[in-house]
């Protein structure tokens, strides 16, 4: 009977019923009528609790970033000055949209907030440039799983502390990782734009015009410089930093621009709240559904029986890879790294496998999972702000995740991937 909640959550995701309600009856379901060993006030405060936390906060604050730019005319300007750099080249834009998630690390430190953001940003421009939107929606979410690699990634610091291992250490190991990501993704989008012929205009930008462009997007550019400067200094965190820009965006589009009125403001923050109101109860009933998967000890016994199958180092880790990648299509990644690392990290350490290695495959396992059906966190995301069906997101995401896995099978083989900066630095 404790499977009896998953089928319950396949059969009203097929009956059309929302993700986040699926998932929380389907939770609910276990809790209320399958054990009694946790009351129900403790569930419903577990489920308010989900939502209380500092890195979910950053969400709704990059969503409103996205829809702010847009209202704010800084969007368009933006574009305009990417099309004019890079737009004759075939996808251009795609190679924009995956770089900023990779200038985005560190700045965000979610995946879905990259994404979120960049939905409202550079999905609708690259749609309105010739982009069918299956694929720009898929380029964001790939690209958004870049973001939080490169330090400081909210994972990388969560696994550093579980295992007790240097958090710098883990920082350094994420950079490598990140960059094959990015490099792996643009390859991806260059192939698939250059056999369609994806691109926004067909001559290169005259040079008056590049210089034009520029200028009218120069308050655009001194916005994002000031958040990541802003950042990097330690002047304020992600959430605080979201803020600032929220407002200088709002000064910039009423005084500078001129793009919005003051009666404009509520619209803006109207559609940001029903954006995030969407998300959050998508990602509270997955948090919920992941509560139930560990109350039930379900992954326990799955990596009890996947260790008796085989006594090799690599079949271990081939093992312990889709086994995290199955589970990160059911679960949130954090919560996934909160099950997994506990029953697994000391298994690793026996086989010999250096426990940032394998902290790197986990995390990149986490992130793959997102993005695929049936419940990935970061393509329900993107599908909900795009109106995008999961089938036609599918169908542009595949040859994303394909890559990917095969830079996961790269830093599985080469431990170097993750090895080689740690060492340079820190030495060991």
């Amino acid at each position: 009977m404790i499977y009896f909640p998953i089928l319950v959550a396949f059969v009203l995701l097929f009956m059309g019923v929302p993700v986040g309600l699926a998932l929380l009856s389907s939770a609910l379901v276990y809790f209320g009528f399958i054990t009694d060993t946790l009351p129900l006030t403790n569930v419903v405060q577990k489920m308010v609790n989900s939502n209380m936390s500092i890195s979910l906060l950053n969400i709704p604050y990059f969503i409103m970033l996205g829809t702010v730019m847009n209202y704010t005319g800084i969007t368009n300007r933006l574009m305009s000055w990417c099309n004019s750099l890079v737009g004759h080249l075939e996808g251009g834009l795609a190679h924009v949209n995956i770089l900023l998630s990779t200038v985005n690390g560190g700045m965000c430190g979610s995946s879905g907030a990259d994404a979120a953001m960049q939905c409202k940003i550079l999905v609708p421009e690259m749609v309105k440039r010739g982009y069918p939107l299956n694929f720009a929606a898929a380029v964001t979410a790939a690209s958004g799983l870049i973001a939080p690699m490169i330090p400081p990634g909210n994972l990388l610091i969560l696994y550093a502390t579980m295992t007790d291992m240097s958090v710098a250490r883990m920082f350094m190991a994420g950079y490598i990782p990140g960059i094959m990501m990015c490099v792996a993704e643009m390859c991806v989008a260059g192939y698939i734009c250059h056999k369609h012929h994806y691109q926004s205009r067909s001559q290169r930008a005259p040079l008056p015009e590049l210089l034009v462009n520029t200028l009218n997007a120069s308050w655009a550019i001194l916005i994002m410089a000031v958040l990541i400067v802003g950042l990097r200094l330690g002047l304020f965190n992600v959430t605080e930093g979201a803020v600032v820009i929220i407002l200088m965006c709002v000064i910039v589009g009423l005084l500078v621009y001129r793009d919005i009125r003051i009666q404009d403001i509520p619209k803006m923050f109207v559609e940001s709240f029903h954006s995030a109101g969407n998300i959050i109860i998508m990602l509270m009933g997955s948090l919920m559904f992941g509560y139930y998967l560990t109350w039930a000890h379900i992954p326990h016994t799955i990596a009890a029986a996947m260790m008796t199958v085989t006594s090799s180092k690599y079949g271990f880790m081939a093992l312990s890879m889709l086994l995290m990648l199955i589970m990160g299509m059911f679960i949130d990644g954090t919560a996934m790294v909160m099950i997994v690392t506990p029953i697994l990290y000391p298994v690793a350490q026996e086989y010999g496998i250096p426990l940032i290695q394998f902290g790197i495959l986990e995390l990149i396992n986490a992130y793959i999972g997102s993005l695929t059906p049936p419940l990935g966190g970061v393509m329900y995301i993107v599908c909900n702000l795009t109106h995008l069906s999961v089938p036609e997101f599918s169908k542009a995401a595949w040859p994303f995740i394909l890559v990917l896995l095969l830079v996961m099978l790269v830093i599985a083989l080469v431990p170097g991937c993750s090895l080689l900066l740690p060492s340079l630095v820190y030495g060991g």
